[in-house]
């Protein structure tokens, strides 16, 4: 198994096994590797709002004639308590924050945070490395990686005096969610983009690995 990371971090976690680390020169060059790697199967797992390496591994496993699983998380469902104000982007999202809160607690990552340049509100940010200009004038950054729990998440909302948070809609754990459902805080929710067709998929590892084993009889789980 070799497991492919895009390098938007400096000291990433590593799993076991081969790691390569970058990209691939879109589509075409991922074809290529896929090709001189004889490789027998492709799995996408990146984040649900990496659009771009999502729609560039199906058309690469198309081109290369190999298979693809597609795992993602299911994303968050409201829940009785929320309120959430779902929109479709980060720009939408900016918009919308000076109607709900002034004191923001701002979890898209340290990408997103240059679409809240021009607000005029208080952030919190939090990601696993220090983000870069452009950024709100009010601004204060924690650097954290998860997952986090929802005691931590409680005490951070209190701190703070968080009154709105804003999140992109990726799944998994949501202490942050729960947190703010007890706080009666406003949630800005940002949708996922439109996914890639694809005729295997899986919400989770143990759903990816029988899709392995259905697509190619040739993968062994000693791989």
């Amino acid at each position: 198994m070799i497991t492919s990371l895009a390098g938007r971090t400096s000291s990433p976690l590593l799993p076991a096994g081969e790691v390569r680390i970058g990209g691939f020169g879109g589509p075409e060059g991922l074809t290529g590797y896929l090709r001189a790697q004889r490789i027998d199967a492709l799995v996408d797992a990146t984040h649900p709002f990496a659009a771009t390496i999502s729609a560039n591994a199906a058309q690469a496993a198309n081109r290369a004639g190999v298979p693809l699983v597609v795992l993602r998380r299911p994303g968050w469902v409201e829940q009785p308590g929320d309120a959430w104000h779902r929109v479709r982007d980060l720009a939408e999202a900016a918009a919308l924050l000076p109607r709900l809160g002034h004191r923001v607690f701002l979890t898209t990552g340290r990408q997103g945070i240059a679409a809240f340049a021009h607000v005029d509100a208080w952030f919190l940010a939090r990601s696993v490395e220090p983000p870069e200009p452009p950024m709100p004038h009010r601004l204060e950054v924690v650097l954290n990686r998860g997952p986090f729990t929802l005691e931590g998440e409680r005490r951070l909302l209190a701190e703070h005096r968080i009154d709105v948070l804003v999140s992109k809609d990726s799944g998994g754990p949501d202490a942050k969610l729960v947190a703010a459902r007890e706080r009666g805080l406003p949630v800005v929710m940002v949708d996922r983009p439109p996914a890639a067709a694809t005729a295997h998929t899986a919400a989770s590892v143990a759903e990816a690995v029988e899709q392995l084993h259905s697509v190619s009889g040739t993968i062994r789980d000693d791989h």
